[in-house]
């Protein structure tokens, strides 16, 4: 019985490390970044973008959409925060190629 207990407590440090990791890694900044922007190009009143970092997965990717690179795939949960108010989360998707460069986000109401 100990040793189950010191497995399953060795496997929620490596799962708390992997999401601490996730939630400061570059991709996901460049996708806030970059979704921020298309956001605010739609409507002016977007204020921010906030991240939810408890609902991020960043997976490493090798293939293609077309003849164009995917080396990461970002998912998550983010709220938009508009002047007066911040919505409901909204999950997104958000693909990365080449030297970091985003190639997509997309939004969508839960």
């Amino acid at each position: 019985m100990a040793m189950i207990l010191r497995s399953l407590l060795a496997a929620g440090g490596m799962m708390l490390a992997l999401d601490a990791r996730a939630a400061e890694a570059p991709e996901v900044a460049a996708c806030k970044a970059s979704g921020l922007l298309a956001l605010q190009q739609k409507s002016p009143d977007v204020a921010d973008l906030v991240i939810d970092q408890e609902s991020i997965a960043v997976s490493a990717a090798d293939t293609k959409v077309g003849d164009v690179p995917v080396k990461a795939v970002v998912l998550g949960e983010a709220y938009i925060k508009r002047a007066k108010e911040t919505g409901r989360p909204d999950r997104f998707v958000c693909l990365i190629g080449e030297k970091g460069k985003v190639l997509l986000t997309f939004f969508t109401a839960k």
